[in-house]
């Protein structure tokens, strides 16, 4: 078979990844989908008027370093439900391929839209929204800009720096496990990483449960993987293919394993950037890729798409001189000993730093809130724990699976327990929801259960959690096994002041 594929003609227009194209704009739009979503479901209650952090206190102190926003000028509810609202609509159009129908600078006008409108959200978002993949969807959204339309050849500079994308991710992450905790260096990290990650999914236990040597290996081919392969990706074809799909099947791997919100289905996406359609159709004929290049030969394209129009590649180039412009901070931290994780280098979240896990840890507590009606605290039989949607709670109930979908205030609490100093501020308000019965919160938790009617105490006590082993799941009909380890926060009524005690 012929697998030598050009990057396209005269260099500057790829002819051979029409289907990179399409699973890039339409996976990226839907991924805005779920991500304004999450916007209309959860910002008000968490960060807005009334919100556990508001945001309207927060630009007050924040001022111009807040960054870009629409919200600088004003916020309010209303208007939060106008732009995501907005978001949700002008995604799914690029999710059915409306825009990419027209000119190439409608599609263009469609992602600037999305990368603005959320951009916006972000730089407001404070602890809830400090998670590495919203400024990888973002940088996503801005590069998708530049893909054109079914009018246009695919720019090939475009390609290139999506695949400098998927190499930053990759390599960065690959790097900080290898300059971090030392469980990555001797293989035995995934011995504990299953069962203390953030919101483990369904099949999370039965990972855990693998034997120790399979562990080893997960770890082994995990550093392959992130050290070796993404340099592959700027191969000439078939290599940089099948690059791209061993980080398509690691990031699947992943995705079965836990819940990381759109981390792992975003790269994995971004991963088929470096698919050539002709690559493709020689493996799998059957496939859209194949179907694609049965229509056009090989390296080639219809007279009409040969070139796109002069303005839209003077976009294009423009657009590599800024990421090239923007990569010299993020390369020199991948070559720093005192790399950096998932840090934004300018206010627009463009060409960043992205990685994840450099330390795992061994144990899991979790922090579980718990309510009373009772006028005594000291009424242990009274108290009555509140459920949370994603993160462990009752010893009965199996994980979910969430991914791509973030549940904000869960990974909040995974951070809580883990001592992080930033959380305690927003955890005090949520309590004094809680007491309050505040609607809005409510809805934010799996169960309630009071069902709406306020409580008289709350309480937040933490908990050492592991797996239950087999034979406990068929005895006890359990999923978890907890200890309490103390109290975190004390009895507390709506009328008395906060008080914490500390460790």
């Amino acid at each position: 078979m012929d697998a030598v594929v050009t990057w396209g003609a005269g260099w500057f227009w790829a002819t051979d990844h029409e289907l990179s194209r399409v699973v890039l704009q339409r996976g990226i739009a839907a991924l805005y989908v779920v991500a304004f979503v999450a916007v209309l479901r959860q910002f008000r209650p968490l960060l807005g008027e009334r919100g556990l952090l508001p945001v309207p206190r927060s630009l007050e102190r924040a001022g111009a370093r807040a960054g870009p926003t629409l919200f600088r000028w004003h916020y309010s509810d209303a208007l939060l439900v106008v732009v995501g609202g907005v978001g949700v609509l002008v995604a799914l159009s690029l999710v059915v391929g409306l825009p990419q129908r027209g000119p190439a600078w409608v599609p263009m006008l469609a992602f600037a839209v999305l990368y603005l409108l959320y951009l916006s959200v972000v730089n407001v978002g404070q602890v809830f929204y400090g998670f590495g993949w919203e400024s990888l969807l973002l940088e996503a959204g801005f590069l998708a800009a530049f893909l054109g339309s079914d009018r246009v050849p695919v720019p090939t500079l475009v390609l290139l720096a999506f695949c400098w994308l998927v190499f930053r991710v990759e390599f960065g992450a690959g790097l900080i496990k290898m300059r971090g905790d030392p469980c990555w260096r001797d293989l035995t990290c995934l011995y504990y990483h299953h069962e203390t990650q953030p919101m483990p999914g369904p099949f999370s236990p039965y990972f855990h449960a693998l034997p120790k040597p399979l562990h080893r290996v997960e770890v082994g081919a995990n550093h392959v993987v992130q050290l070796g392969v993404p340099f592959l990706l700027f191969a000439p074809q078939p290599v940089a293919t099948w690059a791209a799909a061993l980080v398509v099947i690691t990031q699947l791997w992943l995705v079965v394993s836990g819940n990381f919100a759109w981390l792992n289905w975003l790269t994995l996406l971004l991963a088929c950037a470096a698919v050539s359609d002709d690559v493709l159709a020689a493996v799998l004929p059957w496939s859209p890729g194949g179907a694609a290049a049965g229509e056009v030969g090989a390296g080639e394209l219809p007279a009409d798409l040969a070139t796109g129009p002069a303005w839209f590649a003077a976009a294009v180039v423009a657009m590599a001189a800024v990421v090239l412009a923007l990569s010299y901070r993020p390369a020199r931290n991948l070559l720093s000993r005192s790399q950096q994780m998932n840090a934004s280098f300018n206010r627009w979240h463009l060409v960043g730093a992205y990685g994840a896990f450099g330390s795992i840890t061994r144990r899991r507590d979790e922090v579980v809130v718990e309510g009373t009606l009772a006028d005594d605290p000291a009424d242990e039989d009274a108290w009555r724990e509140y459920e949370f949607k994603g993160k462990p709670g009752p010893v009965h109930q199996r994980p979910r699976q969430w991914a791509p979908y973030h549940l904000r205030l869960d990974w909040g609490m995974w951070f809580l327990a883990l001592g992080s100093p930033a959380q305690h501020v927003w955890f005090e308000r949520f309590l004094r929801r809680l007491l309050e019965a505040d609607p809005a919160t409510l809805r934010l938790l799996h169960r309630d259960p009071f069902d709406g009617q306020r409580p008289r105490w709350v309480r937040a006590r933490v908990f050492r959690y592991r797996y239950a082993t087999r034979a406990e799941r068929r005895r006890d009909r359990v999923w978890w096994v907890r200890d309490e380890r103390g109290l975190l926060v004390d009895p507390r009524r709506i009328d008395e002041q906060p008080r914490q005690r500390e460790g």
